[in-house]
């Protein structure tokens, strides 16, 4: 049912976006996959490569219908994300599903310690990010013919409603992100267009490293005892939601904000 549909997902290279990427290709979507694929000084871990993204495209090519492509891009770049909504136009004739999973981690310290650097990249990254992809990608959906089933979805955090200390940029950015996908579904209300996020818990990701490490934690695996599930999330398993509310059969679901956290927002 997903044969013919175009898909630009950011943060595509690893986590939850390379993921996502490789669930829409398996159920036949064309998919552009955005990366900056560049490291941030202000952050103090490493972001994905050249490499990360391009296997991550060779998979989806591998076992997909659809296709997909690479595109190099940071979110916080507006005329990038521009270029990049025009290449999935002209490769695929259009666009029905937005994504957006580009993240930062970044904090380590008192909000009022933590360096201004380091929180404007985590606001930038994580809440204009969201907000600029919809900027370019709803005018695209918008093209469509109706009726219309297009889906812009964008990746929260528990961190959204949980105040987590040493984190508290981090938090804003996900908490705006909630607000903005609760307006944008009001905005759009029948144009055959649904906006929604998903809230994951604690995943088995890079950024979660990052968290482990900025708390001082010897790994990532001890985030897993907050949760009443004692686990970790996978990747596959939060991609797995987002693939249901791209698809056209979560048409009755706006502005809704749905938790994959193994029961941690309880």
């Amino acid at each position: 049912m997903s044969a013919g549909r175009v898909a630009i997902v950011t943060g595509a290279a690893r986590g939850i976006g390379a993921a996502t990427v490789a669930e829409l290709a398996r159920q036949g979507y064309s998919v552009l996959c955005v990366d900056a694929v560049t490291d941030d000084s202000a952050l103090g871990y490493p972001l994905a490569t050249t490499a990360d993204l391009d296997a991550v495209v060779k998979l989806a090519n591998d076992s997909g219908a659809g296709g997909a492509a690479a595109f190099v891009a940071d979110v916080r770049d507006l005329t990038r994300l521009e270029a990049a909504v025009a290449d999935a136009e002209r490769r695929w004739g259009g666009i029905d599903v937005a994504i957006a999973c580009a993240g930062a981690m970044g904090g380590g310290a008192p909000h009022w310690e933590t360096s201004v650097e380091t929180e404007q990249v985590v606001l930038d990254v994580n809440l204009d990010g969201v907000l600029n992809l919809a900027r370019v990608t709803i005018p695209a959906m918008l093209n469509r013919p109706a009726p219309r089933s297009g889906r812009f979805l964008a990746i929260a955090s528990a961190g959204a409603t949980r105040g987590l200390p040493k984190l508290a940029a981090y938090c804003a950015a996900k908490a705006g992100i909630t607000g903005f996908i609760r307006a944008l579904a009001v905005e759009l209300g029948d144009s055959g267009i649904t906006a929604n996020a998903v809230s994951p818990g604690s995943t088995d990701t890079e950024m979660l490293a990052e968290s482990a490490r900025l708390y001082d934690l010897p790994a990532a695996a001890e985030f897993a005892r907050q949760a009443p599930q004692d686990r970790l999330l996978h990747p596959d398993e939060v991609a797995a939601v987002v693939a249901f509310l791209a698809s056209q059969k979560s048409g009755a679901m706006t502005g809704a904000i749905v938790p994959v956290d193994a029961g941690l927002g309880l």
